[in-house]
């Protein structure tokens, strides 16, 4: 018959937006990144605002310029009684007098009666105008256009028609400027501008960025103190913290000192516990012993499974109680070396091997914890091995794992196997569960893997059973380790 695959249920998982997920966590990062577009938005609207009004400005003058050479061109000029054009009009810029400069002035006749025609000495070629039609003259008989210059420049040509005398003879009278040099000068301002406020911006987001980056440092240091506490080097947050991070340590070290009388706490109770119930269990194992007999044994049996029950359970309690404290630490290596050279004495006849890293491991936790884990599963290689046991530690570092509630956490890993039977793959979980034994023949309780796994599964470790390279059984366990 075909076993049909039960389909799995979709998982849903929590997806962090798109925009966020590549967006830094650092504060500082955002306090300066906002602060530093903040500063280019007001430079380059600043930039916008000088550069309209200094044009505005500029053309103006520019304009009221070619209106007064205008005004002062139809001054100077006249006509004779023949009719002909007269006048040597002097506009007091030199640059009517330098050829092709793009700056000319032409004088014109305009209506019957009126011959000639006087122009600048700058201006070596004539100069097209438009049609009436296409650039009409207003009420005041004026008219201004841009046209193109000798030279391919831009003109800005201001023109006038002007009755000379009683004879309602006119002529027309032309100034041009070169506005090509005008948006030349426009631009060189616009560049110093620009330079001027880089150079301002650069400084001003510089400064910004010092005043937050030592703004924020009384926050590196509440950081550094916690890490210290974390690491059990310090017991408290020491230190003179300004106004607004001084509540937060204030806080900080309630906290501390709360964590610390709940685990001195459990650690009482727990004690005033064996010791209540050390007494009575004594006296019932004495009691059993001197009954004599198979129910004499069997009472002495029971009471001491019922002991190592409740001292399991009172340290399950007290695990619990301080699993989530920060300031316990138990460097691994000496932990290790020490029990090995213990159960190497107690077990000549067993090759134990011991492999250590070349860097310091911390486990964070008690060295209680620890040596209860290790001697079990020791205890147990050593029961079952028929030569030889090994024993290796090693460092996992940024690994993610079923360890803990972060994702990436540094972990370190003890394996310990042996070349005996092992437990086959099927029977794996029944060997961890309270009180069963695989084998009656061999001494114990069938509590010590029990034992283990529920310390383990108090600091959020991770315990595996597996088929080990020397042919028995091979128990890796991982921890969470300190910085």
């Amino acid at each position: 018959m075909s076993r049909r695959r039960k389909a799995e249920p979709l998982k849903q998982t929590a997806r962090t937006p798109l925009s966020l997920r590549f967006w830094p966590r650092s504060l500082a990062f955002r306090v300066i990144a906002f602060s530093t577009v903040w500063a280019i938005l007001t430079l380059i609207v600043i930039f916008t605002l000088i550069t309209t009004l200094y044009r505005q400005a500029s053309e103006r003058g520019f304009d009221s310029l070619l209106s007064a050479h205008l005004f002062n061109l139809i001054g100077s000029v006249g006509v004779s009684e023949g009719g002909s054009l007269t006048g040597a009009p002097d506009l007091g810029d030199l640059r009517f007098s330098e050829p092709n400069s793009g700056w000319y002035w032409s004088v014109e006749p305009a209506s019957e009666g009126v011959r000639g025609e006087l122009h600048s000495s700058s201006m070596t070629k004539a100069i097209l105008s438009p049609s009436v039609a296409e650039v009409p003259f207003n009420a005041s008989f004026q008219r201004s256009y841009a046209t193109e210059g000798i030279n391919g420049e831009e003109l800005e040509v201001f023109e006038s028609e002007f009755v000379l005398d009683a004879k309602n003879r006119a002529a027309r009278f032309r100034v041009m400027g070169n506005k090509t040099e005008l948006e030349q000068e426009i631009g060189a301002f616009q560049r110093r501008l620009l330079t001027y406020l880089s150079l301002f911006g650069v400084g001003m987001i510089a400064i910004n960025a010092i005043a937050i980056l030592l703004g924020l440092q009384p926050l590196r240091r509440v950081r550094n103190a916690l890490a210290m506490v974390r690491e059990g080097t310090a017991q408290r947050l020491d230190g003179r913290f300004p106004a607004e991070i001084e509540p937060l340590a204030n806080e900080t070290n309630a906290l501390i000192e709360n964590n610390k009388r709940i685990v001195e706490r459990s650690r009482t109770q727990v004690g005033n516990l064996a010791h209540s119930l050390k007494t009575p269990l004594a006296v019932l194992i004495n009691e059993g012993r001197a009954l004599g007999g198979a129910k004499g044994q069997l009472i002495a049996e029971q009471a001491a499974s019922m002991q190592k029950q409740v001292d399991h359970y009172l340290q399950r309690a007290r695990v619990a109680a301080q699993r989530d404290s920060v300031v316990y630490r138990t460097p691994v290596a000496p932990l290790v070396q020490r029990m090995v050279r213990v159960l190497q004495k107690l077990n000549p006849q067993t090759a134990l091997s011991l492999s250590l890293p070349a860097v310091d491991i911390v486990f964070a936790g008690e060295r209680q914890d620890l040596e209860e884990l290790l001697g079990n599963l020791l205890d147990n290689a050593m029961k079952w091995a028929k030569s030889a046991v090994a024993v290796s530690v090693a460092p996992i570092s940024g690994k993610k794992s079923g360890v803990g509630k972060e994702g990436a956490v540094d972990l370190f890993e003890i394996s310990i196997e042996d070349d005996g039977p092992g437990i086959p793959e099927e029977k794996a979980r029944e060997a961890l569960k309270r009180g069963r034994r695989l084998d009656e023949t061999k001494p114990g309780t069938g509590l010590g893997l029990a034992i283990v796994a529920d310390l383990i599964n108090e600091y959020g470790g991770v315990l595996a059973l597996e088929r080990s390279s020397m042919g028995g059984l091979k128990a890796v366990v991982r921890l969470r380790s300190l910085h």
